[in-house]
């Protein structure tokens, strides 16, 4: 059996707010650690049948990243949902949803910014 880790370091300011996250798995190619400005990740516990999440993102993130950040794991978790149920129809709800989410956002910032 192998086993794989993975390391995640969050820097944080004096109010813990992150300023930098980085991580590592020990089954990457990438020889050093990788930044990101944002993380989201979920566990699941049977026992309590409730998911346990930690997301953080950096002061360097900006709102348009945030939105296509989301976006991107939206897409990614209704293909996640499909391989391990085999619900075409839910999938495509929910990369339905993604795509209005994603296109109300950038009404919404044309509107702010326009």
């Amino acid at each position: 059996m192998n086993q794989s880790t993975i390391k995640i370091d969050v820097l944080l300011d004096p109010n813990k707010v992150p300023e930098q996250i980085s991580w590592q798995a020990t089954d990457s190619s990438a020889d050093m650690a990788q930044k990101a400005k944002a993380m989201c990740i979920a566990f699941w516990d049977a026992n309590d049948k409730t998911a346990m999440r930690i997301d953080l993102w950096t002061k360097e993130m900006m709102v348009d990243e945030m939105a296509d950040f989301y976006y991107q794991m939206l897409i990614s978790m209704a293909d996640t949902f499909k391989r391990a149920t085999q619900n075409q129809e839910l999938c495509d709800d929910m990369k339905t949803f993604a795509k209005n989410f994603f296109e109300k956002f950038r009404q919404s910032q044309l509107k702010e910014n326009g």
